[in-house]
């Protein structure tokens, strides 16, 4: 019999500590460890896993990287140290598509290791801010780390969950995020929220996971799947409908590569209307 799904409540518990460990083991210098973790979702049937033979569950069937700060390159990860980009549990690379300009405010969706608000922070400077949200107190930890190595004054780590942005209307130019709305429970309140806190005209450039549209339902409701970013992931056109309510326009979803046999990794961009 197939499982209700879990409620949010527990998913967020779930991916609480799923995080925490990975960034416990990141702290360390693990980041194998830690990307084992964060793409522990294959289950014991080999054929069904999104990871295949990898020991560390970043490369595909055929050794391509779908996980990680592998997909990252010298010039992507400008900006940010080596152990915040290693650390890296993203599906893509958002900061190389946001368009980030000089004065700009930019805010990170669960932001992590902190390599993506690193990045951003270089590219907004001078007179640019760039924030990152995060809920779980090791990540923040190891975030703020890691700025401290990067030497950058313009960046600030705040603790908060994505359905809930601690962050007044209309304060941010850009949001970014990667590889972690898809984990929240309700993508909808999530990106409503985004569009809340960018200013008219602002823009989101986010990496994350859609899901195909056969993707059966023994995946969706599988709780491991749910922190190893597949289970989570809205199709195509539940997110192109969910970035519509939220009031955004010019939605433009271009698949990167595959990350498991019934989803793939996809740039996501859209634009708050300049009216509004």
């Amino acid at each position: 019999m197939i499982e209700q799904r879990p409620a949010s409540d527990d998913i967020r518990e779930i991916v609480r500590q799923r995080y925490a460990a990975a960034a416990t083991h990141s702290a360390a210098g693990q980041h194998d460890e830690a990307r084992a973790i964060e793409t522990d979702c294959c289950g014991s049937a080999p054929e069904a896993s999104c990871c295949g033979s990898a020991p560390v569950g970043v490369l595909d069937r055929e050794d391509q990287v779908v996980f990680g700060g592998e997909l990252y390159d010298a010039e992507t990860a400008a900006g940010a140290p080596a152990a915040a980009v290693q650390a890296s549990l993203g599906c893509g690379v958002p900061t190389a598509v946001a368009g980030l300009h000089p004065g700009e405010t930019v805010l990170d969706l669960g932001s992590g290791a902190g390599a993506d608000v690193l990045i951003s922070a270089r590219r907004v400077a001078p007179g640019g801010r760039a924030i990152g949200l995060d809920m779980t107190d090791e990540m923040l930890d190891l975030a703020r780390r890691n700025a401290i190595e990067a030497d950058v004054d313009n960046v600030e780590f705040v603790k908060g969950y994505l359905e809930d942005i601690p962050l007044p209307d209309g304060s941010v130019d850009v949001v970014i995020s990667n590889c972690v709305i898809n984990l929240a429970a309700d993508k909808r309140v999530v990106l409503v929220e985004a569009a809340r806190v960018l200013r008219p005209g602002g823009r989101l450039a986010i990496s994350d996971v859609i899901a195909d549209p056969d993707m059966d339902e023994a995946t969706r409701t599988d709780m491991r799947a749910w922190t190893g970013c597949v289970a989570g992931a809205l199709t195509r056109t539940e997110f192109e409908s969910a970035l519509a309510g939220a009031g955004l326009a010019d939605v433009e979803i271009v698949e990167t590569h595959r990350v498991h046999e019934h989803a793939a990794s996809a740039i996501i961009r859209a634009v708050k209307p300049a009216g509004e």
